[in-house]
């Protein structure tokens, strides 16, 4: 079990990193320096999320921080089909 835990507390923190590095890739566009700041925002509040559940005072604790992790990890789903993103030339 421990070693689940922190395969996915790696994840969680991998994903908040390449969240970063596509965010910096982007065009410039009103909308999507907008819905970057939110993607932003909610991919880092995964992995924080995720961390602070390991830390759970309680297994009632556990289970909310978990929820909220589920929560952003959906909300990270909508910015990034709301990105424009640069088209590839084939």
């Amino acid at each position: 079990m421990a070693r689940e835990s922190n395969d996915l507390l790696r994840r969680t923190f991998v994903f908040a990193q390449c969240v970063r590095r596509l965010v910096n890739q982007l065009p410039r566009t009103i909308s999507n320096i907008e819905d970057a700041k939110q993607l932003v925002r909610a991919s880092g509040s995964v992995a924080a999320n995720y961390l602070e559940a390991q830390e759970g005072l309680s297994r009632k604790d556990f289970f909310y921080r978990i929820k909220i992790c589920r929560k952003e990890a959906r909300e990270s789903g909508l910015w990034l089909r709301l990105l424009e993103l640069p088209r590839r030339s084939t």
